[in-house]
């Protein structure tokens, strides 16, 4: 397969989480968080490897024992997209997709949807959204973003954005889903640019390539997931797969 058509998929996994101390090997229903989170990836059937990038022995000694492709990373990356960065300097493809490593409820039709926009030969990076509930808009742990009329990013941000001012009850929040595809020459780029104001205050990485004039097409999906970085949301998705399995 030409280099320019591969696909590979990178799940970043570190394992010092603040939020949830080692949630990457958290059980869910029998496996670890990290093994729900390629499992889905692997049979979405959308790409063409699947690869754990990790800073910790552990984490690579939990997917040696499952078969599970990983390699270590340096400890001081400072996004998981920088993490996906350094093993991409391993292995050559067109596309790299950045599946966060606390989702293991992602579906093909996540995948199909992040990829499809790649028809396009200018689009460079892709992530996606889904309607934001009533509970989550005021939630910073959701993280809301707003796109233009073409698809693109605006901003995004843990605030609850746009600010519906009048209280007309028209808006309709997306909710932003932390999985990204990049081609090469775009994840090279955001890789070669420092961590930048806004993505240092917000704690969000994708603000780096917004500062510095990155496009990043937002594409629309309906089924929403459970990203894991709470007690809560791991008995909820835990919960959901348990329910998936009968």
């Amino acid at each position: 397969m030409m280099h320019e058509n591969k696909i590979i998929g990178i799940i970043p996994a570190r394992l010092a989480s603040t939020r949830l101390p080692r949630k990457v090997l958290r059980e869910l229903a029998g496996r670890p968080l990290v093994e729900w989170v390629w499992r889905a990836a692997v049979e979405s059937r959308a790409m063409d490897e699947i690869i754990v990038a990790t800073d910790s022995d552990e984490v690579m000694a939990a997917c040696r024992a499952r078969g599970i492709p990983a390699e270590l990373t340096r400890v001081n990356c400072a996004s998981g997209s920088d993490r996906v960065h350094e093993v991409a300097q391993r292995h050559e493809a067109g596309i790299y997709v950045n599946i966060q490593g606390d989702e293991p409820l992602l579906m093909a039709e996540h995948f199909r949807a992040l990829l499809s926009p790649f028809a396009d030969a200018a689009v460079d990076v892709t992530t996606l959204a889904v309607p934001c509930g009533e509970d989550e808009i005021n939630n910073p742990n959701a993280v809301k973003v707003v796109v233009g009329v073409d698809g693109r990013a605006l901003y995004f941000s843990r605030a609850a954005i746009p600010f519906d001012r009048d209280h007309g009850g028209r808006v309709e929040y997306r909710k932003h889903l932390g999985i990204y595809a990049y081609r090469r020459g775009a994840l090279e780029k955001f890789a070669a640019l420092k961590p930048a104001p806004l993505e240092l205050t917000e704690k969000l990485e994708q603000l780096r390539m917004l500062e510095n004039g990155m496009r990043i097409v937002v594409a629309d999906v309906a089924m929403d997931t459970v990203g894991v970085d709470t007690e809560e949301d791991l008995k909820r998705a835990e919960a959901e797969l348990l329910r998936r399995q009968k």
